[in-house]
This record gives structure tokens, sequence and C-alpha cells, in this order.
């Protein structure tokens, strides 16, 4: 049987969420809502290519409309696993059920594994506490020059970062000392998803983080549709930082990119580059350089910079592409804190011969990755249902 769709290309708008979760009450998240928060801010937000996709049939949004005939299937998706950061969201997304939440040190690491770590990397350390990696270097970078310590900090989410300068530590002594971290914390006390390396650049007053981070996270706890797609010999390019959120498993090609708009240039590419199978996208900026700094503007004009990209890789897409856009979790930028909320999350799914419907409220973000697998006709997670079937043609 003829797979339905060449290739899928799948957008993550990390941490732009669509309204409270059932269960946010749980993890402090009640009131939630990313986008609708900052519809509000803006007075309504102009996103014409989302607006005609159907991202206004999915929730009401201040500015945005509800148009009779949208161009995409629409949806909600609400996340199974029990946690809300990027990592349980992506594995959940392409088939991965988490139920224990990674290990967060909101009050910082225990001394005694910053003492492991100052043995084997021969620096000593800094910081040791929840913090914006910006106002971390504001505060330490001097004191890191000067002294050659290591800034390490962490925060709302379960990672372990390490800031340092490329001209005080060298990128590949930074790099190492993140793998000996990464070793450090697989130990199950102290098991945090991510350990990323933070270079930065300049002097006081001017500190500037370099696109050279790195993260190194846990292996997925079990296979994912990206491992059968690449047993199969289809395609599973990774764009962005998502080679690094699976440690590179089921990874075929990974891309980097430095921003959003750099994301949607390399999405671009990849559409006009020949090849069968996924092509995965995460668009981080949203999520690190507004959600978690509560920049309600710069985030609202991130979503308008990314809608007015959509517009431009719509008419781009062949006959035989599917586009999926959706989020890994909120962090709308006016709730409390700085941390990931709680949230459903939104979901279009284009492809101009078929017929928009309403995918409804899905129970779980894996069942993207059960459409995926359905499509290519590889084995299917054991989470998630696949919606293929609901695609019909115009």
């Amino acid at each position: 049987m003829k797979k339905r769709f060449e290739r899928i290309f799948l957008i993550v708008m990390d941490s732009v969420g669509i309204g409270e979760a059932p269960d946010a009450k749980e993890f402090g998240d009640e009131g939630a809502n990313t986008l609708g928060s900052i519809a509000e801010a803006f007075n309504g937000l102009h996103v014409p290519e989302l607006e005609k996709l159907g991202l206004g049939k999915i929730a009401p949004l201040k500015g945005v409309k509800n148009v009779p005939t949208p161009l995409a299937s629409y949806g909600i998706m609400q996340e199974a696993s029990l946690g809300k950061d990027t990592m349980t969201g992506h594995w959940e997304i392409m088939g991965l059920h988490i139920t224990k939440p990674f290990q967060v040190f909101p009050d910082g690491f225990p001394t005694e594994l910053l003492e492991q770590l100052k043995s084997e990397t021969g620096r000593g350390i800094i910081g040791n506490k929840v913090a914006s990696g910006t106002e971390i270097l504001d505060e330490l970078g001097e004191e890191h020059v000067k002294t050659g310590d290591l800034i390490v900090y962490t925060s709302a989410d379960s990672v372990l970062q390490i800031a340092a300068h490329e001209e005080v530590v060298p990128l590949e002594e930074l790099y190492d000392i993140c793998e000996k971290a990464r070793k450090l914390t697989l130990a199950p006390e102290y098991m945090v998803g991510r350990v990323i390396a933070r270079p930065f650049v300049g002097e006081p007053g001017k500190w500037k983080r370099t696109a050279n981070r790195h993260d190194y996270a846990l292996k997925p706890f079990g296979r994912t549709v990206m491992n059968t797609l690449e047993d199969a010999g289809l395609a599973s390019i990774a764009l962005g930082k998502i080679s690094d959120i699976y440690d590179g498993e089921g990874v075929t090609k990974a891309v980097r990119t430095t921003s959003n708009e750099d994301g949607m240039d390399k999405l671009a590419e990849q559409i006009n580059t020949s090849f069968e199978g996924l092509c995965f996208l995460n668009l981080v900026d949203f999520d690190a350089l507004y959600g978690h700094r509560r920049d309600v503007i710069g985030y609202g004009e991130a979503i308008m910079a990314f809608d007015q990209r959509l517009g431009e890789i719509l008419p781009q897409l062949g006959d035989e592409d599917l586009l999926i856009v959706t989020a890994d979790h909120g962090n709308d930028p006016t709730h409390t804190g700085t941390d990931h909320t709680r949230e459903y999350v939104p979901l279009l799914v284009y492809n101009k011969g078929i017929k928009p419907v309403n995918l409804g409220k899905r129970r779980t973000f894996a069942d993207i990755g059960a459409t995926v697998a359905d499509n290519f006709q590889v084995e299917r997670p054991s989470n998630g249902t696949s919606f293929l079937t609901e695609l019909k043609p115009e």
C-alpha cells in the first residue's frame, strides 16, 4: 500500500501553549494560557497565516478570527506524561510516555555532586542556584573571568547548565566538562534531563551567549518513531535542538540552527531537497528568549514573525507533503515565576489536498508519532492514536 504522504514536516513551536490543562492545578499553573495571554497583552494578535490554517477554531484568541473554512485540520492535545519540560513533551510526541518526572533542583545541586564535578574538572564552581542565563552572567561573569571557576546554575526545568567564557574555558574543554557532568548525573538521585554547555563571550556589561550551546540529554527511555523510521531506511531529519533532545537517537541527519529565523531558513532548504520521511524542527526562541524571561512583547513579536515565515513556507509544500504545527508545553509570559506552564498545545495539520476537519481533543501528544508511523507504514508506538484516516482528500 502506497504511503499517503512522501514527506512530513513537523514544527514544534517551543512552549506555545493554548490554555491550562485539566491537571494544571497539580503543577501550580491554574489560569495559564500562553497564546491567550499574549493576544490580550497585544490587544489582539496579527497572525493571518495561522488564522487561515484554523488557529482561531482551536480556542478563542483576541484578534484571531474563527474562520468558517480553515485551510488545515485542527485540534488540541493534552500531555499524558508527568512533566512539563521540553524532553518530556518531545519524547511523548514521538510515542513515549514518561511516568516519572526528571529531577529538579530548586535549591541548587547537592554539595556531593559539585565536589565530584570539581574533582573531575580541576575547576572551582560558582553560582549553584536557579537563575536566568543572562542575569547570572551579569552577576558572576566578571568573577568567572578572573578565577576560571565554572558558573553552574539550573532553572525550574530539569537542567544542569554550565556557563563559561570561550576565552577562559576553550569550547572543547567546556564540552568535556559537560560530558563528565552528564555521566555524574546518570545516578538516580541526580538524574537531570539535560546538561547544557552555555558558552559566552564579551566583557562586563556586554556579555553575549554564543550559538555554540550544546545539550547533553538522556537517551530516550525507549524506542521512538524516529528509530523505526531510521530502521526502515527513511529520513528522520532533525533541525534545531531536536537531535540534542533525543540524544541523536533515530536521527539520520542533524542540522543546527541559531534562531527561529535560521530554523525557518533551514526548513525551507529541506523542503527544496528530495527525501522520503520526517523533517522535525524545534523553534526554541519562544521559550528560551521570551517565555522564561517573561517577555510578553518579545514573545508576541516572535509569534507574528513566525507567522510571516509560515506564509512563505506554505506555497513551497508539494502535493505529497504534510505539515504539522504544534508545541511541547506552555510558558505563559504573564504567569508567576519563570517556569513552563502545564497547558494544552495546538495542533494544525495541513496538506493542500485534504479536507479540513476538527481533530478534537487528543489525549496524548503521541497521536502525532502514531500518525507519522501510520503514514510510513512502520511499527506504531504503544502510545497514541493515529489521525491519518481522519485526513480525507477534498
